[in-house]
Order: C-alpha cells, then structure tokens, then sequence
C-alpha cells in the first residue's frame, strides 16, 4: 500500500522504516529542514547538543526500544551507555555515594535528612517496589505467550489489589499522606515540573514510574525482584541524532523516501477516508493510507477539518491541557565543568513549591531559572560532542509558550543571560568560559515541531485526561506520537508507531 507520513520525529520515522521493511511504499513529509524532530543533535563549532537532557529509558538490552532496533537491523548503529543523575534542592542534594550502598540508599539518606518521616519513608518504598513490579510483569506480558501473559496479568492484579484504593489519588495526596515534610514531598513531585503538572493533577500511581530509582544509580541490578527487570536509563553515545540517523536509514535502504522542507497543508479525506495529502507547494498526493504525527489540535481540526469529526470529540481536543515548552541555552565550553557537577546531568531545583511553580507557568509566568532548571554536559558521557579539552552544555528549563511580559524574540538574549547565571551559581565561570552559545525558545521550538502551541513531551498526563486514540474515526488515518495514546518519550512513541505499523501490517 502507499503510505504517507506526516512528521520525520522518532514517532513517524519508526512506523515508516516498519512498513517500509513490510514492502509497503512509503513517503515522509517533513516541514523543516532537518528530520528528527526534537529528538535531533544539533552541531556548530565543533560542539554537538541534543535537544533536551535525553536520558532514556527503554534501550537497555531487552528493552522495547532495543527490540525494535533490532527489528529494523540497526541495533549496532545506536551505541548506549547506561547512566544516572543526580538532584539539588536548596537545603540538601541527593547523589549516589562513591561505594555502592545497595539499592535502597537514597531510601536511608532520606530517613537521615528526615527522621521525622522516617516511617512514611517505609511506606512510600514499599508502594514503590508494588508499582515497579506492575509495570516489570506489564512488560513481559506484552511480548508472551497467551498462557505466559495471562500468569502474568494475575501477577499484576496481586500486586495492584493492596494501592488499589489509591487508583484514584492524586500526587499531592498520596504524598501529603506519606509525609508530613514539604521538601521530602518535593523530592517525589519535583520532576512534574518537566512535565508542568500539578501534583494535585497528577495520578498517585505515577510518582514512582517517575522517579525510578535506577535513575539515581547505574550499579542497582535492573532485577530486584521475580516480577522482571526494571527500567535502566541510557544516554545514546554521540547524541540522539545516531538514533533519528540509524531508523531514517533503515527507512530509505527500504525504498521509503524522506521529503524535507515539505508541509502538509491538507489531509484529503472522501466519503469518511483518508485518501491523501495536499502539501503547501499545492500538489496532491493520493495515498492509502495516512499517518500523521504531531500536534492533535493541528492533525484533527486543521489538517483534516472540524467538520469531519463529532462535537464530543472536536471539543475534547479543544479541552486538552498540553505541557508548556522549554527554555534552553546551548554553549560550548573550554574547561571541564566535572569539578563541581560529578554526573552528566543534575537538576537545581530553587522551590519546594512545585504546584505553585507550575501554576505560575501555566499563567505565562516565566521563572526566569529561579525556580530550577537542569545542566547536562553530554561531553561527559560522548567525548566526540565537543573538540578535545572542551565541553558540550545544555542549561534547561521548562517555559511558558507566550510570555505574559514580553516576547522570546525579544528577550531571548537577556532571558539566556539571567539562566546562565543561575547555573553558575552551581558551576562557576560558564559565561568566561563560554566559545559559542545557541539559544532556543519556544518559537524556535515551534517553528521546528509545526505547532502553534509547543508542547515538549506533549498532552499532559493529568487526571481524567485520555489521549487520542491511534485509530481515528476517520478510515485510514491514524496518528501517533507524542500527543497520541502512546504518550510522550522517545521509546514510548517507538512503541506507538510499532503498535500502529503491526496492525497495518496485519489487516493487509
């Protein structure tokens, strides 16, 4: 079948490169210069930075996302190494100890930096280990057998009957119910901030798949119990374009073609199907099908039109609360900022206050780093990003995507300025050491994804929320990425596309 592919980020690429190893005829059209998305490496002057702290999770050696590399033959061209983090917060930080202290030890730490929650510390690991082994057997019921996957579902019930009251909790309940400490409860929330939800938003049983202990420390063994492993996190060796470079390839070694600088105005649709493309050049392409990713609100009510969808359905897209976009300053660097930073990455956080945080974000109210932000130094883990005695740095935060003062093209210089000197309160001399510096903004982020409102990881997962489904009403369109079912992260929206590719597959 001919298959037209609206957006070349790691969501359009995959299903692409799968259907195109399928022998189906497939085409990708890409608006921007460059494929990728915002899982793409940015270059200059020697220095290379990806597009956000991309610490992934899901590439481990029998990971979904390393399964489907090795569907797709180019496993060996994605080198990984696993990797942790650490976190400051103004009164105390958290990073793993030169000795190995078991896998528990930020566990201890917290009960010696917060005696007085010490029993609820024990109590929030234990609901920690339940939620893990969940999400362990979730894993290994998507690749078993029938038998194997319904033994393990049974697993899973076990394991979730003893939270099930907690299914309909927020963070800030289940937190405020463990502990009595607002910072020990920012530890658990902090990370919503990337995501820019409140924890009175957010569902209970997410807190621990988002702070995995894993995250904090390579030596934990990945499996700490019979449910399965659990996730590890990775970066990719020489930055993420190895990843977008690697499924791209194995898309055009298949016959599928890659269409840069090329937007879709139109998608055609006839008698309720999606029959093809209208692109901004003002060609028509038929197809049998098409694949958009990217923006919902672009891809339903504009690229398709409000007319071929249900009220129910146009409004509930309308309703969608999106995440916020990011902030981010690239510079290049001649010393080695390691002396003060002992991991690629830390986050700085300068509040406790995580709900009233995102809150001001969401009103347009920029922090200005105040607030928090993270520094990555991708050089620490890929020597290559940057030229021999330099570094590469990426200083990040999360972003309204218009100001309530102002706008990024006019402020951008002076915003870059204010957020570098919060970094070099943790890490001294970046601006006197600073050789090239790359600012971008959520229009610059805009311009590259195609949408009006930039959301970095996409619908917000907020409580009572659900995402569009793969499948839409209309026949023989479907959609993917981050602001479909799949959800946001790089190996999530992989799955998606794998997900939407095999059942593509299957019915021809």
């Amino acid at each position: 079948m001919k298959v037209a592919i609206i957006g070349s980020g790691m969501a359009g690429l995959t299903a692409g490169a799968l259907l195109a190893r399928a022998g189906h005829d497939v085409t990708v059209y890409e608006q921007f210069s460059r494929i990728g998305g915002v899982t793409a490496t940015l270059n200059q002057d020697g220095f290379c930075w990806d597009l956000g702290p991309l610490l992934l999770e899901g590439f481990g050696p029998d990971d979904p996302g390393t399964r489907i590399l090795r569907e797709l033959e180019v496993n060996d061209q994605v080198p990984v190494v696993r990797a942790d983090r650490g976190i400051v917060f103004p009164d105390f930080s958290l990073w793993k100890p030169a000795s190995y202290a078991g896998p528990y030890w930020r566990r201890d730490r917290l009960k010696e930096l917060f005696p007085q929650d010490s029993d609820g510390i024990d109590r929030y690991y234990r609901f920690y280990d339940r939620i893990m082994n969940i999400m362990a057997r979730g894993r290994r019921a998507e690749e078993a057998s029938s038998l194997g996957s319904i033994l393990l579902k049974l697993g899973m019930w076990r394991d979730f009957r003893p939270v099930r009251s907690m299914s309909e909790w927020s963070a800030q309940r289940l937190l405020e119910h463990m502990f009595r400490s607002e910072a020990l409860r920012a530890v658990f929330t902090a990370i919503l901030a990337d995501i820019v939800v409140q924890p009175s938003r957010f569902p209970a049983l997410g807190i621990p798949v988002f702070n995995g202990e894993h995250a904090f420390d390579t030596r934990i063994p990945l499996r700490l119990s019979p449910a399965g492993p659990r996730p590890g996190y990775a970066y990719i060796r020489g930055g993420c374009g190895k990843l977008v470079a690697a499924v791209a390839g194995a898309l055009e070694r298949r016959g599928g073609k890659i269409l840069t600088g090329t937007a879709v105005q139109r998608i055609q649709v006839r008698e309720g199907k999606a029959v093809g493309v209208v692109l901004d050049s003002g060609g028509s392409v038929p197809a049998d099908t098409v694949i958009a990713s990217g923006g919902a609100r672009e891809t339903f009510l504009e690229l398709v039109g409000r007319e071929h969808f249900s009220d129910d359905l146009a409004r509930s897209i309308d309703a969608y609360q999106y995440m916020e976009s990011v902030f981010m300053v690239q510079i290049g660097i001649d010393f080695d900022p390691s002396r003060y930073q002992q991991a690629a990455l830390c986050y700085y956080y300068g509040t406790y206050d995580v709900e009233g945080g995102v809150e001001r974000c969401l009103k347009g109210e920029y922090h200005e780093g105040r607030d928090g932000f993270l520094v990555y130094v991708a050089s620490l883990h890929s020597p290559d990003m940057a030229p021999s005695g330099h570094h590469a740095v990426t200083i990040y935060t999360i972003a309204p995507n218009t100001l309530k003062e102002g706008a990024w093209s006019e402020r951008r210089e002076e915003l870059a300025d204010k957020l570098v000197e919060c970094a070099e309160r943790y890490i001294p001399g970046l601006r006197a050491h600073t050789k090239v510096r790359v600012i971008l903004t959520p229009e610059d982020f805009r311009s590259r994804v195609h949408q009006r409102r930039h959301a970095f990881g996409g619908i917000a997962p907020v409580m009572g929320q659900t995402n569009p489904s793969h499948r839409t009403p209309i026949e023989n369109l479907w959609f993917i990425g981050s602001q479909s079912e799949s959800g946001g992260g790089v190996m999530a929206v992989m799955k998606g596309a794998r997900k939407v590719a095999n059942m593509l597959v299957g019915c021809r």
